[in-house]
This record gives structure tokens, sequence and C-alpha cells, in this order.
């Protein structure tokens, strides 16, 4: 650029030339100021730590060897564990999708129409602010691998919402409804920023694969990623050697061995992961933590960690999870327990209050930041009393399954009260000892109930928007249809076994305009027709479970009802689907999408696809 801006101006005057140079000097001067500037603004910038969140699924406190697990082989886990903070009392929801609504929003899960795990009672409300949306409006970059489970479609997808990098499965689970299909945690298909690829190797090495690739390429500027297994959740698909070191082990029942291996698989992909932080260079500057998202799948059948109750439990062991969090450049190392009583909707005003966010909640937050925490600065920390319970319904019941706990008490479904410094374990009820105590417990669930029914929860529903640029057609399972009946439908297997069910699903057309919507058995990608028969899956060792073989099925017609379009339609031989086109207006509508069979019997349409034309 020197070279060139004198060559061409070598025919002017000594005059000229000393107007020229200095206007030169000038020029670079303003050019060294301005990059000056913009290495002290990536400094800053940098300054900024990274996060990694590592959030496993159906994982409870005794699944661990750093929590007395005699069994369980995780020694990079435990070793993270004596270097890192523990919340030791920290708590969760007792099923899958209200935890990670609960992380994402600050919020508790009630409020969010995340209660459920199917039944459209998973989508996270759309007006709800996340915390990818905050870490983006700060400055990050986001990713997220694996398991979501807030919504399958627009607007609820994470692509949607705040990450900039996505490979996730379907649904809950893999195998369930809205994943690939006959996907088994083997070189599957999962989808990348929307769009479905195939992937080699175990589902559990992919995820972790494709975050240490999404850190490398953003290690230069600050990032969240979000690591979320489906691991150990079912089925027990587990790669043959991690069965294997297990093979010997007494005292531990088969499918548990399956369980462990799944844990210990994820272990060796944690120690990749610190791996990749030191060869990076970043480890100092990054928020590492690691927990689970409710109680053990069933673990505690081996080891409790002296804990009641399991996954979906309102007993201990349902929702009190490990919570470990190292950050060295802000002093959060060196192995302590911190046991105040804290929960997942803690999170994200912490993330708020220790990196300085400029965030301001649209709505109020349950959780409060636990800085002064983790720093021990907190020189009148209140006595909460937080809530939990497990729904699992079609709407939110009153006094189901519920716990309501402070720092030294526990009163479970208004009847049950445990001193909880006397018996963690919770085995001797002492409610009428401490009536006062009960009392009190009761009448905060009676305020914090009516906190929930103010927002209309029960009468708000979350909309699949059809129709959108971002998503046409639309991909729509059985898993988000609302229905009384809680049948196998909403699963991959449902179809396979042409489950019974009725109900419905809630759609928004974004526009007017021609629409054609598809009803099938079995989703596209299967090449299957509706009445299709198929042999179960050989099963290999590495294998708990696989798609089974599919139940013979005479369906006859298909059935659709949504705005003022009705139809039905016969059925022809080896017919794949069958799609009705109409003009329909913009607006929510319920939509019934029904197969019916030769005895009149009605199942869902497992499988919707809806495009604009």
């Amino acid at each position: 650029m020197k070279h060139n801006l004198f060559k061409s101006n070598r025919k002017l005057g000594n005059q000229n030339k000393q107007g020229f140079v200095a206007k030169s000097l000038s020029v670079f001067m303003i050019l060294a100021c301005t990059s000056s500037a913009v290495m002290q603004a990536q400094s800053k910038s940098k300054e900024k730590p990274n996060v990694i969140v590592v959030i496993t699924d159906d994982q409870g406190m005794g699944d661990l060897g750093c929590y007395g697990n005699p069994y369980v082989k995780t020694p990079n886990i435990d070793k993270f564990y004596t270097d890192a903070v523990r919340l030791s009392n920290y708590h969760v929801s007792t099923t899958c999708a209200p935890s990670r609504g609960a992380i994402m929003t600050g919020r508790h899960t009630n409020r969010l129409n995340v209660f459920h795990t199917i039944a459209g009672r998973s989508l996270l409300f759309e007006d709800e602010v996340i915390l990818p949306q905050i870490f983006a409006q700060n400055g990050y970059t986001n990713g997220m691998f694996g398991k979501w489970h807030l919504g399958d479609n627009y607007p609820y997808r994470p692509e949607d919402r705040g990450f900039h990098e996505v490979v996730r499965h379907g649904g809950g689970g893999i195998t369930q409804g809205p994943d690939y299909w006959n996907n088994d945690y083997f070189d599957d298909t999962y989808w990348h920023n929307g769009k479905t690829e195939k992937y080699e190797g175990y589902c559990t090495d992919v995820f972790f694969s494709e975050a240490l690739d999404f850190i490398e390429t953003n290690k230069d500027s600050p990032f969240f990623c979000y690591i979320a297994t489906n691991a150990p959740h079912g089925p027990l698909n587990v790669p043959k050697e991690y069965l294997d070191m297990y093979k010997e082990v007494d005292g531990v029942p088969d499918q548990f061995k399956r369980f462990y291996g799944m844990i210990t698989n994820i272990d060796d992909n944690f120690k990749l992961l610190e791996d990749k932080l030191d060869e990076l260079d970043i480890a100092d500057n990054t928020i590492l933590i690691f927990t689970t998202d409710n109680g053990t799948a069933g673990g505690n059948e081996v080891y409790d960690a002296g804990l009641k109750g399991g996954k979906g439990s309102e007993y201990e062991g349902g929702h009190r999870v490990p919570f470990m969090i190292r950050w060295p450049n802000g002093e959060l190392t060196g192995g302590k327990d911190i046991d105040k009583l804290v929960a997942h909707y803690d999170l994200l005003p912490t993330f708020v209050d220790l990196l300085g966010f400029d965030y301001n909640p649209v709505k109020p937050l349950d959780g409060t930041s636990l800085k002064p925490l983790l720093y021990d600065t907190a020189k009148d920390w209140p006595n909460r009393t937080l809530y939990m319970d497990t729904q699992r319904l079609q709407n939110l019941v009153k006094y189901r399954k519920y716990a309501v706990m402070d720092d030294n008490w526990r009163l479970v479904n208004g009847t049950e009260l445990y001193d909880m410094n006397q018996d963690r374990s919770q085995t001797i009820n002492v409610f009428d000892q401490h009536p006062e105590v009960a009392e009190k417990l009761a009448m905060g669930y009676e305020n914090w109930w009516q906190s929930i029914m103010d927002e209309g929860v029960n009468e708000r529903y979350a909309y699949i928007k059809v129709g959108t640029p971002q998503e046409n057609p639309s991909r729509i399972s059985a898993h988000d249809m609302l229905t009384g009946k809680f049948t196998t439908m909403w699963h991959q297997y449902g179809a396979a076994n042409a489950v019974q069910a009725t109900g419905n699903w809630k759609i928004q057309f974004v526009e007017d305009g021609e629409y054609k919507i598809s009803l099938r058995r079995f989703p596209r990608e299967s090449g299957l027709g509706i009445n299709e028969t198929f042999s179960a899956e050989k099963k290999t060792i590495e294998l708990d479970r696989a798609m089974p073989a599919s139940t013979k099925s005479d369906f006859e017609s298909a059935y659709i009802f949504v705005a003022d379009l009705e139809g039905t339609a016969k059925i022809e031989k080896d017919q794949k689907e069958v799609s009705f086109t109409a003009n329909i207006s913009a607006g929510k509508y319920n939509m019934e999408a029904q197969l019916i069979d030769k005895d009149k019997r009605i199942h869902p349409a497992y499988y919707v696809y809806i495009e604009k034309l």
C-alpha cells in the first residue's frame, strides 16, 4: 500500500510531496490508533470468560464416584470435583424438560408451559427471554450440542432462540417421536442448524466432538457452550467397550452395567473437553460446570447416596443433583461445598451477576444470584423457601406430588415433614411433632401456587408456527399432540405399534395462503407406507432396545380438521401419506389429524407435514 501510494505521486512537486507525506503520516497514525483501539477492544472482549455447561440426562447424585458410588467409574469428573466449588444442596425439577426450561429462564418451570415432557407441554413459551439470547446480546457466540427438549418446531428450536451453532437430536431422547427415524445412538442423523445431517460414532462422542470443534473455532472470543447429553437416558444403548468394563462387577444388575457404562463414556468425553481447554490455553478463563437434569433413572437401586426416590419423585432423590463449578481466573477453585438451598432457576441470575451482563428481566425471576455464596460474601443469606413438583399432566394440578423446602425442612405432599438436619434420607415423618413448621411451609405453597395461577398458564398454549421462511414444511409429530390419555403414541415405537390416542395440536398459520397438509404413520425419511410392516431390528450387544417389529395395521382412511378445512380421504394400498390442500387464513387453530382403521378405531397421524405452497 505504501509503495503504490508514493508511486502514483512521483510527478508531484516538492511542496505537493511534502503535503502528501504529511497527509500519509496522518492516515497511518489514524490507522495505527484504530488498530490499537481494535486490539484493545478485542483484548477487553476476551477478558470475558467462556462458559461451558455440561448437563447429563437422568443421572442422580449417587451416580458418580465422587459422591460415594463404589461401582461407577468416573475418575475424570471425580478429579474435577476435587478442584471445583460444589453446590451440595442444589435442586432441579424431577424430569427432563422442566429442568431445562428453568435453567434457561431463571423462572419456575410451571410458569413456562414446560411442566411435562410431551403433549405440547414441553414447548417453552415464545415470550420467555432465555439464557443464550442474553449471552448473545452481551457479545457471546453460543453453541448447543445434544438434547434440547424445549421444542422441535419453529419458533421453539434452539437455533430460533439465541444459539448460533446447533447439533441436536429430536424430542426428549434419541428414538422418541420427533427424532430422526430409527436412530439408535450409533451413526445417527441429527439436526445441524435446522438441517438433517448424518454423523458417525456414538451419540455422546458426537456431541462432545462437535462441541470441541465449536470451542476451537471460537477460542479467541467469548463463547457459551451448552453440552446436553441424552445419556444415560434410556434406551441404554452403550458401546461394547464400556459395557465390558462392568462385565465382571458383582452387585450391579445387567441393566445398570449399561447405565454405568454410558456414564463412564461421558466421563471419558469430559476429560477430552478439559484436555482441549488446556491445549487452547483457555482453561483458566473458562467457567466450567458439570450438573444433571433430575434424579437417577434407576441407579438408586444400586447406590442411592442416602437420598430417597429417583427420577419423577417429589422426595430428595428426585431433584437433588450434583452441581460443580470451576473458574480459575474467577478464583472459583479449591474444592469446597456450599450447603445452602439453591435451585436451577438461580443459574441465569448468577451468570448475569458474575459476568456483569446488561439485562433487565421482562418477567419476574424466581431465581437469585448465587455470587455471594460462591464468594462467601453473603452476610445475611436468607432461609429461602423453594418449591418442586411433578406434574406430567395436560394441565397443572394443585397439590400434585410436591415438596416445599427450606434450609432445615421438607414438607412433602402436605402430610409429611422431614427434618433434613437429622434425617437426610427422609425416613421419619415428624409432621405431628412440628405443626407450626408444616403450617408455615403449607402457607408458602398456597401463595406460590397462586402466583402461578395468576399468570394463567393453564389457559395458555404454545402454538407451532407453520408457513414461515424459517421452517417450511414443518415436520410435526404426535409427541406434541395435546391429549388426556398418555399412551406411547408420542414415541417412534408408538407409530411402529400403531398405538391409539386422540387429541389435537396447537397450530398457528402465520400468513393467509394455500397449504398442503400431509398425514403419515411414519416420517418421510423412513420411506415406509402407512400400512407397511417391517421386522424387528436385529439386536447387537450394544443395543438395549431397538426398533420393534411393526404391528400389522389396516388403516382405511385419514381425517383432518383445522380452521375451515375438514376432510376425509381413503388410504390406498401402499400409500405413504394422505394430503389435503386448502386456503387457510392466518390464525391460531386446534388441529385434529387422524388415521382410522377398518374397525373405526382412531389413531393419531403420528407425523404431519404442513407446507405453505
